[in-house]
């Protein structure tokens, strides 16, 4: 296994993306889904990337990438179309021990980002580890056909009557095997 699957709390926090084209945009609205608080920087912003950033409390930063704007950041983003300049932001964030991650180039990443089945709350993540994207994003379009949107309701329902099942069922296998009884019965 070459990365770790784990899920980031970045609700608030600050995450600096270099670049302000496309595919800065794509990361950056994943970014903002997921409640962080951006800065981008790069000499030339899309409208819709600026627009994104301001409604969510962040900054734009209209210069070239200086090493100073990692100050704060808990995650980086490289997403620039100079290999250069992403290679210069990952060895810059790794020095400082800053999660980074180059797009189109896993070999400079501390971190990637999986294709995603989103069913709020229940998240699924898929990976390659950065060998075969395509295969990932196939992968997760068929987990999605398992997995209806109502997923995320019934795992919304769960959650309000997880203390009534503690309180009911005092042991964790008595309350896996009613969870599990529940979830394959007619309420799924």
């Amino acid at each position: 296994m070459d990365f770790l699957p784990l899920f980031h709390n970045l609700r608030g926090r600050l995450v600096l993306v270099v670049g302000g084209g496309d595919i800065a945009l794509r990361k950056a609205r994943l970014l903002a889904e997921a409640g962080a608080r951006l800065r981008v920087v790069a000499l030339q912003v899309e409208p819709q990337l600026r627009e994104l950033v301001e409604q969510g409390g962040g900054e734009t930063l209209l210069q070239g990438y200086q090493p100073e704007h990692l100050a704060g950041s808990q995650l980086v983003i490289a997403a620039t179309d100079d290999a250069a300049l992403n290679a210069r932001v990952s060895v810059d964030a790794q020095a400082r021990n800053l999660p980074v991650n180059v797009v189109d180039a896993p070999q400079l990443c501390s971190v990637i980002f999986p294709a995603i089945v989103d069913r709020s709350p229940l998240m699924i993540a898929v990976s390659s580890g950065g060998h075969a994207p395509v295969l990932s994003r196939l992968t997760r379009a068929r987990i999605e056909t398992l997995f209806p949107h109502a997923w995320g309701r019934l795992a919304h329902l769960a959650q309000r009557f997880r203390d009534q099942v503690k309180a009911a069922f005092p042991s964790i296998n008595q309350r896996r095997v009613f969870w599990e009884d529940a979830f394959q019965g007619d309420i799924a």
